[in-house]
């Protein structure tokens, strides 16, 4: 049994190419090369005409949502099968599951492009055109693209020219130089808030207790930080900072406990509470700088999303985690570049959400963190182990006293 697949981009210095036939023999399939057209300079794309061979059509069906999944696409690729939904939050049971890459659909004779794409979705088609819905999302009666040969994906290529999302591979290594790093991202920060385009930061409260929250609030308040999506504790951290000097009751200044300092982060909810929001207690005067100050005042996009093990929680801190989901889809939608600035849960369920083509670094010191995110499918992340509160200072030096 035969099918005939078209690929196209930088499938050599990608290694899509080899992919592809490394799949097809792993999976005992054959295939034949029809036509190889190579891209001679580094914006000529080359073409792959290649016809695969299977035994069986359980075979050849394995194979071809496989391929797919790696930029292949039928040569004549049929239209796409559509059915609608049978009931609200439920899809058929052979619907299409999205990957978080560009995505196409072949419908009334044309490919048509995904809007919203994400990993772990559904495909419905629309007046306007194809869409990726989260199931929880669908309605009945909504139309489901259940036919993977009539997709087209577009894997991320990496990028030609010489920077850290070009050359930087997605592997982990303590041993990478922050220092050349942190330059390099800093020259992408200013490029993009030259242009205007959207950098968002995830935050956790790791960032307080290693010194980094003048480094984050100075880079918020000069512009370069656009959104900030984080959890309960970031917050407090930060707020118990303020009134106090102190993270998780050690004195930031010394590094040393204070007397009945584990009570400090209950005292800072507690005062916020007085006031009845964070909001408040800056109109007051009772807050007058750190992260959540700057955001504030600087009147961007946040989202502090709570957990079943938080204090208090803040008033701010929004404790429905679908409406938290979905504020955190709405805060990075549109953005160039996401900065996830250790905190595991928080990278991981903003990644989720994020197209491939977003560059997206992560900064942990723990190499076991940062490789959850490839793991998970967001292959685009480029990861750096390091003290999250030293690559903030040196960052914030590059970008505003550089």
């Amino acid at each position: 049994m035969k099918r005939r697949f078209v690929a196209q981009g930088h499938l050599i210095d990608s290694g899509i190419l080899s992919s592809i036939l490394n799949l097809i023999i792993a999976e005992n399939g054959d295939y034949y090369i029809v036509n190889f057209e190579m891209g001679k300079t580094h914006k000529e794309p080359s073409r792959l005409e290649i016809e695969l061979i299977c035994k069986t059509a359980d075979q050849l069906a394995s194979l071809t949502d496989k391929l797919i999944q790696q930029g292949c696409y039928e040569k004549k690729a049929p239209e796409a099968v559509l059915k609608e939904a049978p009931e609200d939050r439920c899809a058929p049971e052979d619907f299409y599951s999205t990957t978080n890459h560009i995505t196409d659909v072949f419908i009334n004779g044309q490919w048509r492009r995904v809007a919203k794409q994400r990993m772990d979705g559904v495909i419905v088609v629309t007046a306007d055109g194809p869409v990726c819905k989260k199931l929880r999302d669908i309605k009945k009666g909504d139309l489901i693209v259940c036919s993977p040969e009539s997709v087209h994906v577009h894997p991320l290529e990496r990028e030609r020219e010489k920077t850290l999302f070009g050359f930087m591979s997605n592997d982990v290594s303590s041993e990478r130089s922050v220092e050349l790093a942190v330059t390099q991202i800093a020259s992408e920060m200013k490029e993009l808030k030259k242009m205007g385009k959207k950098i968002v930061a995830v935050a956790g409260p790791v960032i307080i207790h290693t010194g980094g929250a003048g480094a984050l609030a100075s880079l918020i308040r000069e512009g370069y930080i656009n959104g900030l999506l984080s959890g309960n504790a970031l917050a407090v951290h930060d707020l118990e900072y303020q009134f106090f000097g102190t993270s998780l009751g050690i004195e930031m200044d010394t590094g040393k406990p204070t007397h009945e300092g584990h009570r400090n982060h209950l005292r800072t909810i507690n005062r916020i509470y007085h006031h009845g929001s964070i909001v408040a207690a800056i109109e007051a005067g009772g807050i007058k700088a750190g992260v959540m100050y700057e955001t504030i005042k600087k009147g961007i996009p946040y989202c502090l999303a709570g957990s079943i093990r938080d204090d208090g929680p803040l008033p701010e801190t929004e404790m429905d985690m679908i409406k938290a989901q979905d504020r955190y889809a709405e805060i990075i939608e549109g953005a160039s570049l996401v900065l996830m600035l250790s905190t595991m849960l928080h990278s991981i369920g903003t990644a989720n959400m994020l197209p491939s083509w977003v560059k997206t670094v992560c900064i942990d010191i723990n190499p076991a963190a940062v490789t959850k995110l490839s793991d998970r499918g967001s292959m685009q992340t480029i990861s750096i182990v390091s003290d999250v509160g030293l690559f903030l200072r040196a960052l914030a030096d590059k970008l505003i006293e550089g």
